[in-house]
């Protein structure tokens, strides 16, 4: 199993977790302009199902 051989300076270990919480910012704030673009019908390279109108006749 691989082990550290030195301790983490805070700084890094701060760089670090600074870079993992932007990436989570960035993330949402993408899934919200996406769902805010489905909603709005000006989607553009997202694919969803649409439901369609089920016929009730079955001749």
């Amino acid at each position: 199993m691989a082990v550290p051989k030195k301790k983490t300076s805070k700084g890094k270990r701060n760089q670090r977790h600074a870079t993992w919480k932007a990436k989570a910012s960035t993330a949402a704030q993408r899934a919200l302009s996406l769902g805010k673009s489905v909603l709005s019908g000006r989607a553009q390279g997202f694919v969803y199902p649409m439901d369609a109108p089920e016929d009730e006749d079955d001749s």
